[in-house]
C-alpha cells in the first residue's frame, strides 16, 4: 500500500506536467500535485503523532520532486509519452516495456502494461508501470487506465 501510494504520487506528478503548456505552469502544477501525492504517501507511513510529521515531510519532498519533473517535460516529451502510453496499452503484450525518447531534449521513458481485466462497470482496464528519465534521473510510477468507447485509454489513477 505504501509503495503504491508513492508510485501513484510520482505518476500524478508526471501526468500533471503533461497537462500543462508552459514551463511556469508545468512547474507550479507539478509542485502542487507532487505535494498532494507526498502528503498521501506520508499519511500511509506514520502512526499516531508520527503521521503528521510523515505527512509534512511527504508534502515537502513531493512538492520538490513534482516541481523538478514538471518544469523539465516539454510539449514534445508529453506527446511522445502520451502516444507511447496509448499505443502500449492498446497493443503491447503484458510485461513488455515500450520506450519513448525525445531526441531534442534527451528525455525518455518506458511504459510496461500488465494484464487487462474488466472492472465493475464492465470496462477493460490495465495497470501499467511508467518510467520517466529527465536529466539522468529516473522516476517510476504505477497507474491504471481504462479503455473508452472510442478505443482510447483514460488514466483513472496515476
Amino acid at each position: 500500500m505504501i509503495r503504491n501510494a508513492r508510485y501513484m504520487a510520482i505518476g500524478l506528478i508526471a501526468l500533471s506536467a503533461a497537462a500543462c503548456q508552459d514551463a511556469g505552469e508545468k512547474q507550479g502544477v507539478g509542485t502542487l500535485l507532487g505535494a498532494a501525492g507526498g502528503a498521501l504517501l506520508g499519511s500511509q507511513v506514520g502512526g499516531g503523532s508520527g503521521t503528521l510529521v510523515a505527512v509534512a515531510a511527504g508534502t515537502l519532498l513531493g512538492g520538490f520532486l513534482g516541481s523538478e519533473v514538471g518544469k523539465s517535460l516539454d510539449r514534445a516529451d508529453r506527446l511522445a509519452m502520451e502516444k507511447t502510453t496509448q499505443r502500449t496499452l492498446e497493443t503491447t503484450p503484458s510485461g513488455d516495456p515500450v520506450s519513448w525518447r525525445n531526441p531534442d531534449s534527451g528525455h525518455s521513458g518506458t511504459v510496461t502494461p500488465q494484464p487487462s481485466y474488466q472492472n465493475a462497470s464492465g470496462q477493460y482496464c490495465r495497470e501499467y508501470q511508467q518510467t520517466i528519465t529527465v536529466n539522468g534521473k529516473t522516476e517510476t510510477a504505477y497507474g491504471t487506465a481504462c479503455r473508452q468507447p472510442d478505443s482510447s485509454w483514460k488514466i483513472v489513477n496515476g
